[in-house]
């Protein structure tokens, strides 16, 4: 069936896609926002805020949200990047109103309770622990806070134990206030869903959100530098970057063909190359993130510390190579993989559901499958190749954990 969108007349979106031969459904707020329009001295204020509202909203506690939808037998998520936060539910048909009630009540009627702030604050430092005992985690923090030094894209979604310890209730009620404005939020549904309900229950529960200006995101610049974080563990893992398209630019999908062609899965080069040839690496992939104005191609690498040296000399090689001979077969299967993920994704209905508001929230508009192949199908071999000379001819951002790097031999 066909997707749909709408306006209220604060601007919030409405975006929904009725879809056939399915008994549930799934929804949520998406907000054009994330970690990077933090406060300064409050990164992880907008992680907090969304591990907090799950702790009390409206008239249910922590006990009665997570009952509230799993008696019902759905679930609830909630997620926070760097350039938006998302609050989810999958359900089954026809308890659509369920879901909007409670993820209406987790943004506009949070209880943010002081006591539970001190408990919830000890969870996320375990998590920041948790993280920072992962190196194939804690790497990307280290590689973006080269990438993007100084500013707030390169700083951790969790936050730092001195960050973390500045929020309070305050600083989460403004965050809410500040941001969450109704022009950055869609509303978005997809699967067994009633249009009409649809729009009818979300007029109900956010209607009435005041219009006030955006504050503009500040630009982000790509940097060089490396970081070694020097604890010891069993292999010297290594990520390095260059910087790469963002959402918007016209060559998204080119970059990202080239990614996977470089290193997007058993048979791409750098797999094939680093370990199947020279078993140098169990673990090595390449990959290109998009942000609202940059973005990042990237490689990682798992491998002993003896062979690392190695292991990134060659990688860069790798890169350079298929950079100036990325070929036909190529270049046809990394485009099959990706209208592979991105249709038998869609078969989702919490992956059309992100598809929905995440294209509004990007583009403006709905895109529609048809068209997102189409797109992919037009990158040429001259189009992926520039893609990655151009981002392989700016700085390089380099971060390693495990110690630094051997000499290559």
């Amino acid at each position: 069936m066909t997707a749909h969108s709408h306006r209220l007349p604060n601007g919030l979106t409405i975006a929904v896609e009725p879809m056939d031969g399915v008994e549930t459904l799934a929804v949520g707020l998406y907000a054009d926002v994330g970690s990077r329009s933090e406060p300064e001295g409050l990164s992880g204020l907008a992680h907090m805020v969304e591990h907090m509202v799950f702790k009390g909203a409206g008239s249910r506690d922590a006990r009665a949200i997570a009952e509230a939808v799993e008696d019902r037998g759905g679930s609830l998520n909630a997620w926070t990047a760097r350039d938006h936060t998302v609050f989810h539910a999958r359900l089954l048909a026809g308890d659509l109103q369920l879901g909007l009630d409670i993820i209406a009540d987790l943004v506009r009627a949070s209880h943010f309770d002081a006591e539970e702030l001190e408990r919830e604050r000890q969870v996320v430092l375990a998590e920041l622990g948790e993280a920072r005992d992962t190196p194939d985690d804690i790497i990307f923090d280290h590689l973006s806070a080269v990438a993007f030094g100084g500013q707030s894209l390169g700083l951790p979604v969790l936050g730092s134990e001195a960050s973390i310890a500045a929020i309070d209730v305050p600083a989460m009620k403004s965050w809410i206030a500040d941001q969450y404005h109704p022009s950055r939020l869609v509303i978005a549904a997809a699967g067994k869903v009633d249009e009409e309900e649809l729009l009818r229950l979300v007029e109900a529960r956010f209607g009435d959100l005041e219009v006030a200006p955006v504050k503009p995101m500040a630009s982000a610049i790509f940097k060089p530098g490396t970081h070694h974080d020097r604890r010891r563990f069993d292999q010297l893992h290594l990520a390095f970057a260059y910087p790469a398209p963002g959402y918007r630019d016209a060559d998204l999908h080119a970059m990202s063909l080239f990614a996977s062609v470089a290193g997007g899965g058993m048979s791409s080069r750098l797999f094939q190359e680093l370990r199947e040839q020279r078993g140098l690496a169990y673990s090595v992939y390449a990959w290109a993130q998009p942000f609202a104005d940059t973005g990042m191609l990237g490689v990682y690498c798992a491998a002993q510390r003896a062979a690392s040296g190695n292991a990134y000399k060659l990688a860069e090689e790798v890169l350079a190579r298929t950079a100036d001979t990325l070929d036909d077969a190529e270049l046809a299967r990394a485009k099959a993989q990706a209208k592979a993920g991105l249709l038998m994704g869609l078969e989702s209905v919490a992956t059309r559901c992100d598809h929905l508001a995440r294209q509004l929230q990007i583009h403006g508009r709905i895109i529609t499958p048809v068209e997102s192949v189409e797109q992919i199908e037009s990158v040429t071999i001259a189009d992926a190749r520039r893609a990655g000379q151009s981002a392989l001819a700016g700085p390089k951002a380099l971060a390693t954990v495990g110690g630094t790097l051997a000499k290559a031999a």
